[in-house]
């Protein structure tokens, strides 16, 4: 990672993805009471379609959890969510960072590197699809 002089896209970039991280961390700690008022998103049509979890179900009520410190609950919904949950917060204070100082954040990888971080981003989300499914249960 390199931090540098943010361009004006850049910084429009880092605008909108700090806008999104807030507003989905908003909409998280929000969550239990928008359900009970039956204003959350629709559940998800690949549980609907197969009566299984896909690789993403129970990240929303993970994040609800991690907002009320239940790690325990939040790991069971989806086992990849209080890492989630932190980088989300880290990241949203890196971008913070970068747009009071006018810095930006670029990933300086290799092919070779962006190949590997791929490889471990799909099998951490394969492996914690196979926990949910296999050990958790939903």
């Amino acid at each position: 990672m390199a931090l540098s002089r943010a361009v004006p896209a850049q910084r429009l970039r880092d605008l909108g993805l700090f806008a999104a991280l807030g507003l989905w961390l908003v909409y998280t700690r929000l969550y239990w009471a928008m359900h009970a008022a039956h204003l959350s998103m629709p559940p998800c049509p690949f549980y609907y379609l197969t009566g299984h979890p896909c690789p993403f179900c129970g990240g929303t009520r993970s994040f609800a959890y991690m907002w009320e410190g239940d790690i325990a609950d939040a790991v069971r919904l989806y086992p990849l969510g209080p890492a989630l949950f932190a980088g989300t917060g880290l990241g949203m204070g890196g971008l913070a960072a970068g747009l009071v100082t006018g810095r930006t954040w670029s990933p300086r990888l290799t092919s070779r590197q962006w190949r590997l971080l791929t490889i471990f981003a799909t099998s951490s989300v394969l492996i914690s699809w196979a926990l949910k499914v296999f050990v958790l249960g939903n």
